[in-house]
């Protein structure tokens, strides 16, 4: 029995037997033949993957019948045969959605057959997409996209489920860095909207003439340059989620455009007048502290609490324990597999070194620390020379290297004795110490 359904309404008798005889040459098809439209109405519950009907049948003409069909299931597919070739009817009915209008003549066997075939890929293709979204939401699953096992990450999961079961507005803090787009897409992705649109914009990406019109989209002649309609992201988000990252961007004018949109649940495109009904979840996003920004008048405090909603904070990479060397061996095996390259192995002395520095770039500012250690390693094996912080962070070390008062004496007098080409007087001078506490330090060998 065959897993493709065919309906053949055709109220010759041996005409239909002959389409019939031609689609069931396919062993995948269970083709079902009615000789009426009301007969193929009576069935439609068994929902057919494709239907064929007569254009002048005895019961019903065949685009009153197409619309009874439309309204029972809006995306059947369904192709007309008609004894007459009418090239405006044929227009009036592909404009109403036919799949396809043939003639009945010696070639109908093979056009039909060649349509089957296009609707088929068609369907398929459909397929395809909703299973690859499916997919998509599976591989979104928090463990597998936010790497790390820490308690600060772990509290972070338990906000993450309980944002996933409702439709409230979540807001994310954090550092830069701090992977914020990335947990918003987790939600969605593991959402009950996940099949819809998660639609991301930065907000200080974009410059503040424009923003209304990415948002909200906007009418053809709107403005000088509109030559078409636009489509906002909010109405390209609809059914899904909108992801407004550095949401403290956004210009005082538009917070209160903003404000009205997600109070009305509805927008009107710039230059418009018809009103676009919105079902859509928000997420924001802001490394800035959004209570200070309205403490401060940057920040609209009615906006404020209609976006707040489920607030999660991210830690900084500093605070996630053993994460660091979690997240950089998978950074390593993601490059190498990428490039690949064979498995990369970190020594001892690198892990220590990763461990120490407290990474103000946080989990973006680490994948480009071993990607670049990834390069220059000798034989799969990153050690600690291989590591290099980031270089435009070089007068801030002394802030984020988490050492000892002693090794930070060091690591300043050693710094100056390079500046100053091995300089002692003029190092201790500039430091304001005695030459003799440089001098004992290199020959106890504890600086060079």
């Amino acid at each position: 029995m065959g897993n493709y359904s065919i309906f053949i309404v055709e109220d010759d008798p041996w005409y239909g037997e002959i389409l019939e005889y031609h689609l069931n040459l396919n062993p995948d098809h269970k083709v079902t033949r009615f000789l009426t439209g009301r007969e193929c109405l009576d069935k439609m519950y068994l929902k057919p993957d494709l239907i064929t009907i007569d254009f002048t049948l005895t019961d019903i003409s065949g685009d009153k019948l197409y619309r009874k069909i439309r309204e029972i299931d809006p995306y059947v597919p369904v192709i007309v045969v008609s004894a007459q070739e009418n090239i405006a009817m044929a227009v009036d009915l592909l404009k109403m959605g036919v799949s396809d209008y043939l003639v009945k003549d010696e070639t109908t066997k093979d056009l039909l057959w060649n349509s089957l075939i296009r609707i088929k890929e068609n369907q398929n293709l459909k397929k395809e997409v909703a299973s690859l979204r499916e997919e998509l939401g599976q591989r979104f699953t928090f463990e597998k996209t936010i790497i790390g096992q820490s308690t600060a990450l772990k509290k972070v999961f338990v906000l993450m489920e309980k944002a996933i079961k409702t439709n409230i507005n979540i807001s994310i803090t954090g550092e830069t860095g701090t992977g914020k787009e990335v947990v918003a897409k987790a939600i969605h992705y593991n959402s009950d909207r996940r099949k819809n649109h998660f639609v991301a914009v930065n907000m200080a990406a974009i410059p503040k003439e424009l923003i209304e019109t990415e948002l909200f989209g906007h009418e053809k002649g709107s403005f000088t340059g509109a030559l078409s309609r636009k489509t906002g992201r909010f109405e390209e988000a609809n059914g899904g989620t909108v992801f407004l990252d550095e949401i403290a961007e956004l210009d005082l004018s538009l917070q209160s455009k903003l404000l009205r949109v997600l109070q009305e649940r509805e927008l009107t495109r710039v230059g418009g007048n018809e009103k676009i009904k919105l079902d859509i979840r928000l997420i924001t996003a802001t490394h800035k502290n959004l209570s200070e920004e309205v403490t401060n008048g940057n920040f609209r405090e009615d906006l404020y609490y209609r976006i707040m909603g489920l607030p999660i904070e991210l830690p900084p990479l500093r605070e996630r324990e053993n994460d660091i060397l979690i997240l950089a061996k998978h950074f390593a095996d993601e490059f190498a597999k990428e490039n690949k390259l064979p498995n990369i192995s970190f020594t001892s002395d690198a892990k220590e070194k990763l461990k120490k520095y407290s990474y103000p770039g946080n989990v973006r500012e680490l994948k480009a620390m071993i990607e670049l250690a990834a390069v220059m390693c000798e034989q799969g094996y990153i050690q600690a020379e291989d590591i290099s912080y980031n270089s435009a962070r070089r007068e801030d070390l002394l802030l984020t290297e988490v050492k000892t008062l002693k090794q930070y004496t060091h690591d300043i007098i050693t710094y100056y004795l390079k500046k100053n080409q091995d300089d002692v007087m003029q190092t201790a001078k500039m430091l304001d110490v005695g030459k003799s506490t440089i001098y004992k330090l290199i020959q106890k060998g504890e600086i060079r």
